[in-house]
């Protein structure tokens, strides 16, 4: 297979990474010949950006804080055919890049997840990380009914299809969690490859925020389950009143039948309220599942705008006719 006619593009999100990130571009040069590599200076105080310019990147600044921030600009602003994001701390071995650029043309799939596997020993997992990690992968999978292996990986390889219809409305690092949802509720074709983990270099120091960021995801998780899952997420406080009203209301009609009065109205009041609102709540649940209907059908249409990139692409198969015919197409 011959990719060299693609317009690959490596979009790596860095705040102060002056440690690392010369050695992350070379190794994505080295691994994959004529790859773009875009290094995004996201507020960096060090000499990141000076660092990246130097080992031969495409140096662009995002003034506002968050990876978020970053993936949203960088995927508004290149235009590529195959896309790949890859954190700048040096971590992921960049040598498994050519694998899972092969894997997503040959599928062809829309998205290649790097699932992380580190070494016997290696300690690249901070305390904690790892059981966070399998935890959030198991709420969403419970979410959204598919297995998610590692969601919140930040080595992936995208098409342009993918990357072109995904709205990227999260600022900072959510944004894993929320490229796993778009290619779930989307369902468009991916995979999962293993790539290595390492520890970071010396020098170097994680931004991510165990507790704030993991309760933030958590929070967006949860969000975006009251979104893409609404029947299952307001039917779920629908059926705790109405089962709460039953408790409260069964005494006080029993009480009635045998003598004809209603000693305790206001709770009687509580049972039907929450009745009314348990029936609210599923109105609203089946309501808003249509309307999540209707948003997934127009993000469909939208991904379907753009071709595919895979096996059966003329400039990967080497004609150069319809290389050139395809590239006039676009």
């Amino acid at each position: 297979m011959d990719s060299t006619e693609l317009r690959i593009a490596a979009v790596v999100p860095c705040h102060n990474e002056e440690a690392s990130v010369a050695k992350v571009v070379a190794d994505l040069q080295a691994a994959v010949p004529g790859i773009v590599v875009y290094v995004y200076d996201n507020l960096s105080t060090d000499s990141t950006a000076e660092r990246a310019r130097e080992a031969g990147a495409i140096v662009r600044h995002e003034h506002t804080k968050g990876k978020g921030n970053v993936v949203r600009r960088a995927f508004a602003d290149i235009e590529a055919d195959v896309y790949l994001m890859v954190d700048g701390d040096d971590t992921y071995e960049a040598s498994a890049a050519p694998m899972m650029i092969k894997t997503l043309l040959e599928g062809p799939y829309d998205h290649v997840l790097g699932v992380r596997k580190q070494d016997e020993g290696a300690s690249a997992y901070r305390t904690g990380h790892e059981t966070g990690n399998k935890v959030l992968n198991g709420v969403v999978g419970k979410v959204f009914g598919e297995n998610v292996e590692d969601m919140l990986s930040g080595f992936r390889v995208f098409s342009r299809r993918f990357v072109k219809s995904f709205p990227a409305v999260s600022r900072e690092f959510e944004i894993e969690t929320e490229l796993t949802v778009h290619s779930l509720h989307l369902r468009v074709p991916q995979t999962a490859v293993p790539v290595g983990f390492r520890d970071r270099p010396a020098g170097s120091e994680s931004k991510l925020r165990t507790y704030h960021d993991g309760f933030k995801i958590l929070a967006l998780i949860i969000g975006l389950a009251r979104h893409e899952r609404p029947v299952a997420f307001y039917g779920l406080f629908g059926t705790l009143a109405w089962l709460v009203s039953i408790i409260l209301t069964i005494p006080i009609i029993v009480e009635f039948y045998n003598t004809h009065t209603v000693p305790r109205f206001p709770t009687l009041f509580l049972g039907f309220t929450l009745l009314l609102l348990g029936s609210l709540a599923w109105t609203a649940g089946v309501i808003l599942d249509g309307i999540r209907r209707s948003r997934h059908e127009a993000a469909r249409l939208v991904y379907l705008r753009y071709t595919a990139v895979g096996a059966d692409d003329p400039r990967i198969t080497g004609d150069g006719a319809a290389t050139r015919a395809g590239g006039a197409g676009r």
